[in-house]
């Protein structure tokens, strides 16, 4: 009896201790089902392939401000902006614009190439503000050798443009000189050592030359391939085409005082 007690008692702890419930494998295995759920992608639409040649509409700025045919001010720019989110226009990176061009086709109906020249420092305090308000892009041209100068963009401003997502940069050369006047060493210099440090201060593949004041002549466009530029702007009037040539692209020059239908007519074009 007092054995059986003695027994009893030892197997009252134990059955009590084997009471505490444990997680199953299959609790295990839910938890593990659930986490490795795959989350649903949102599906890009395809590229609209043309049955005809593109026709890009580059849209060129500089500065935004006022004083002189070069400079958009800010309350036109953003008025401009305005008017492309409203149209509903796909405004292009350089890698979707150089994908568009030399593959001849789009993401959607109408898209446009928005390029401001020169890297002014009025770009973020004026320019971009209605890019982010938007919900747009462009591409900022700038001159590598002008970052340290107060009106320009420096490096810093650069980098901090970039993160927003709304801006990439480009080549306009280290100096801003006329192209078409320099020795082709010379024009070798200026195209290498800006891409040279787009590529390193940016941490990027800078694909997209603009010309200085859009001058240019056959041993640039030469360079400018070597250089391993995949495309090149210049100031010629004009939708952008395949037919100019990679390194003789057309763009639309916006001036100070154009008028929202004016802008409306400019860039209008039809793709098939």
């Amino acid at each position: 009896m007092l054995i059986a007690l003695l027994g009893g008692g030892f197997l009252w702890s134990q059955s009590r201790t084997s009471k505490v419930k444990q997680p199953t494998q299959t609790h295990r295995v839910q938890r593990q089902d659930a986490s490795s759920t795959p989350v649903k992608q949102k599906k890009t639409k395809p590229w609209i392939k043309l049955k005809q040649p593109l026709k890009l509409p580059i849209l060129m700025y500089h500065s935004i401000s006022s004083g002189n045919q070069l400079r958009v001010p800010k309350k036109q720019f953003a008025s401009e902006m305005a008017y492309l989110k409203q149209h509903h226009y796909r405004t292009l990176t350089t890698t979707e614009a150089i994908r568009a061009l030399t593959t001849n086709s789009i993401p959607q109906k109408k898209v446009v190439w928005i390029t401001l020249d020169d890297a002014y420092k009025d770009n973020l305090t004026n320019g971009l503000p209605a890019l982010q308000k938007y919900k747009l892009h462009a591409t900022i041209n700038a001159i590598t050798g002008f970052t340290y100068k107060h009106n320009h963009l420096s490096l810093a401003e650069m980098k901090r443009m970039k993160a927003t997502g709304r801006v990439d940069f480009a080549s306009h050369t280290v100096q801003h000189l006329n192209l078409d006047e320099l020795s082709a060493a010379q024009q070798k210099k200026e195209l290498v050592n800006s891409k040279k440090w787009l590529d390193q201060k940016l941490d990027q593949q800078t694909d997209m030359l603009c010309y200085p004041a859009g001058r240019a002549n056959a041993t640039t466009h030469r360079l400018a391939k070597q250089s391993g530029y995949k495309i090149a702007l210049t100031t010629q009037e004009g939708f952008a085409t395949m037919k100019q040539g990679r390194y003789n692209l057309s763009r639309l020059r916006i001036t100070p005082g154009m008028t929202t239908a004016t802008f409306a007519d400019l860039i209008a074009v039809t793709n098939h």
